[in-house]
């Protein structure tokens, strides 16, 4: 009993978490070319053992600069043209894709590529050639998408009064606009929302009713944790809902009330 009780406060204390701003990111992920990343912390290389490295490659477990893997004349070439970084990619023989991680998002990024210095010259030529031509392709798909999001947006509008038919139409319209803005991410640009399923559809109008019927927005502001000012306001929410959810009733301002909670 007493050697037990010796090895049990001999045992070290369990070492906290580091901090997400402290804790090193992922091994890169496998590529299918060649990978170069950008560090997020001072890297050297471990054969010249220059450094810090601003790319550097990880072969065999271990930072390596760019000369040291032969890759070192290549040049850097930013995100952002995907007609000028594939056309350089096309004109190089050699060519690596540039990474960084992302901490918030928990993923490594693309960042660029690096590509022959001859051949993004010469793909720089072939989008001087053609960009005229490009740049009416793109006024063309960017008037095709805002048609189709005109589209889609009266789809998903007609959608919520179908559901909710006590809903006034320009709320139904400004529901159906912000849920389905194309880049947003919101639940109307979700697959179950490009469907026009009846969840994802609900899914914006209580996220509407929540922010602009309840006093959600200001419990936030207030200090209230997201899930108590949800439970606050969730009879106010679900008093609207039901009035419109009836033909011809308009909601009561009133019901999005905060629920007294003593």
């Amino acid at each position: 009993m007493a050697g037990t009780a010796r090895r049990a406060r001999s045992t070290p204390p369990a070492t906290p978490p580091l901090p997400p701003s402290l804790t090193p990111p992922p091994p890169p992920p496998t590529p299918r070319g060649l990978l170069v990343v950008q560090p997020l912390r001072k890297r050297h290389c471990a054969g010249c053992r220059r450094g810090p490295l601003p790319l550097l490659v990880v072969e065999g477990g271990v930072p390596r600069c760019l000369d040291c893997v032969d890759l070192g004349h290549l040049v850097f070439l930013p995100r952002g043209d995907t007609a000028l970084t594939r056309r350089a990619r096309e004109e190089s023989a050699l060519s690596a894709v540039v990474v960084r991680f992302d901490r918030r998002r928990g993923r490594y990024e693309r960042q660029g590529v690096l590509v022959e210095e001859s051949g993004l010259a010469r793909a720089e030529e072939r989008c001087l050639a053609d960009a005229e031509a490009r740049r009416r392709r793109r006024v063309r798909d960017a008037g095709r998408r805002a048609a189709e999001d005109v589209r889609f947006a009266g789809a998903f509008a007609a959608r919520i009064r179908h559901l909710f038919p006590g809903c006034p139409e320009d709320r139904a319209e400004a529901i159906a606009a912000h849920a389905s803005a194309r880049g947003s991410g919101r639940v109307g640009r979700s697959a179950a929302g490009r469907a026009l399923s009846e969840g994802a559809v609900v899914s914006a109008v209580v996220a509407s009713v929540r922010h602009v019927d309840t006093p959600y927005d200001r419990l936030l502001m207030s200090g209230v944790p997201r899930h108590e000012a949800r439970r606050r306001i969730a009879v106010g929410v679900e008093a609207v809902l039901r009035e419109w959810r009836t033909e011809g009733v308009q909601a009561d301002p009133a019901a999005g009330r905060e629920v007294d909670t003593g």
